[in-house]
């Protein structure tokens, strides 16, 4: 087992404008959007923590206050929860503050993409490697997603990425591996291409919101080369990493749900509410009236 630095660092870009989800999104940062009783922030949060992460940086833009204000202590909220005996809630309400300093946020002015929003990162990352999580997708995995990637980073070391296999026909919607050896759960790649049309791309295994980049990926970055869509892009950056150091896609168990589109953020929700013990019964209750 190779000998690796302990993965206790984690990026969140949450900068999008969430046009998708307008008017919703005019005044509430898309990543406060709730699934069931819990914003899409939280649960990005709480899967890095699961994972050993204690560090946490938020790539922001405008309009973003309300994430950083979500984590921090709500003195009145919980005085006035403790006077009524709501215990419960408060012990889940004090379960999500940050520890002090382990919180910071990084303003992305211009939109240029997402490897620009990684490289805003570049003083907090540091020389450490680090996660990277996109709120956007949900992930319900036991255990958890980034648990998972971290366990493979400890095996393999270097760069690890989620993969899933979608039709060939959606392969230009995201990171495309070329595999160099396919070993089930771990793949090996030899290099990446971003958005390719079908008949260009080299596999149908496509990256997901998350990934354990190695810090040199930053300075790949910082030369702001512009990929697809004329953005920078994280992937033709990763794919520099690739012949450096081990790079490695982890087919990882359980499910994901795009909530960056509405059809998924509504699965997202019976999906979550069907886990829930408290609200299952009910749930299915109602949905046989849609049948």
């Amino acid at each position: 087992m190779p000998v690796t630095k302990p993965l206790k660092k984690a990026v969140l870009p949450v900068a999008g404008l969430g046009t998708r989800f307008l008017p919703a999104t005019k005044a509430l940062a898309k990543e406060m959007l709730p699934v069931v009783d819990r914003p899409l922030i939280q649960y990005a949060i709480d899967e890095a923590r699961a994972a050993g992460i204690e560090q946490f940086c938020l790539i922001t833009g405008r309009g973003k206050t309300a994430i950083v204000e979500h984590f921090d202590v709500a003195y009145e909220l919980e005085k006035t929860l403790e006077e009524r005996g709501k215990n419960d809630i408060l012990a889940e309400l004090r379960d999500l503050a940050i520890e002090p300093g382990a919180m910071m946020t990084v303003r992305q002015q211009v939109p240029m993409g997402l490897g620009h929003a990684i490289w805003c990162a570049r003083a907090f990352v540091g020389d450490d490697p680090f996660a990277i999580l996109l709120p956007d997708d949900l992930m319900q995995c036991d255990p958890p997603c980034m648990t998972q990637l971290a366990e493979a980073y400890r095996e393999t070391g270097g760069n690890v990425v989620a993969i899933e296999e979608v039709p060939m026909e959606r392969v230009n919607r995201y990171g495309v591996l070329d595999v160099a050896e396919d070993k089930g759960r771990l793949v090996s790649v030899k290099g990446l291409v971003e958005k390719p049309p079908a008949d260009k791309a080299p596999s149908n295994l496509t990256i997901i919101g998350r990934y354990v980049l190695m810090p040199e990926v930053i300075g790949h970055l910082a030369r702001m080369e512009r990929g697809a869509g004329g953005e920078v892009q994280l992937t033709d950056g990763m794919a520099k990493l690739i012949g450096n150091q081990p790079f490695h896609g982890l087919r990882y168990t359980g499910r994901r749900f795009d909530c960056g589109d509405k059809i998924g953020f509504l699965e997202a929700q019976i999906a979550f509410a069907l886990s829930r013990p408290d609200m299952a019964p009910a749930v299915r209750e109602f949905l046989k009236r849609y049948s």
